[in-house]
């Protein structure tokens, strides 16, 4: 059963995704280089949040992410690091991975989410490590749809 709910967050991911793409939210778009710079403003300092990219967020984590989808909203990788699988997303708009987190919450797992990025892993104290050092707040949905912030 452990190894059930290490890779939960991974397989819920996928299945999110693949959901988004039967559902008409996963048309393939154009090649694109991933979300573009950000326009809001940060509650501290003034300051605009960063946006990362698959490819930034997955070398922060100490690999090399491999696209597995792109949609015309957001793409998405995934690679493993030191035995851990992560899956990585980029958005194109705030209203896409809005849309993309409100359908994610039904089977639940476990999201650092940014400004039009998220990553999902299986630790909780591990995100909000990498929070101190991308930004953004680990949100944690039981299935169903209860969602947590730290």
């Amino acid at each position: 059963m452990a190894g059930f709910s290490r890779h939960r967050g991974v397989a819920v991911s996928l299945v999110v995704a693949s959901a988004l793409t039967l559902t008409g939210c996963g048309v393939q778009a154009e090649a694109d280089s991933g979300p573009r710079s950000a326009a809001s403003t940060a509650a501290s300092g003034g300051k605009a949040p960063r946006t990362y990219t698959v490819e930034q967020l997955a070398a922060a984590v100490g690999c090399t992410a491999e696209i597995t989808l792109k949609a015309l909203d957001y793409r998405q990788g995934e690679c493993t690091s030191d035995g851990i699988p992560y899956v990585f997303l980029d958005f194109v708009t705030a209203e896409g991975q809005r849309e993309w987190l409100d359908y994610a919450q039904m089977y639940g797992g476990l999201y650092l989410v940014g400004d039009r990025w998220a990553l999902s892993a299986e630790s909780k104290s591990f995100m909000q490590e990498l929070s101190r050092k991308l930004g953004g707040k680990v949100e944690e949905h039981d299935p169903g749809g209860r969602r947590t912030t730290g």
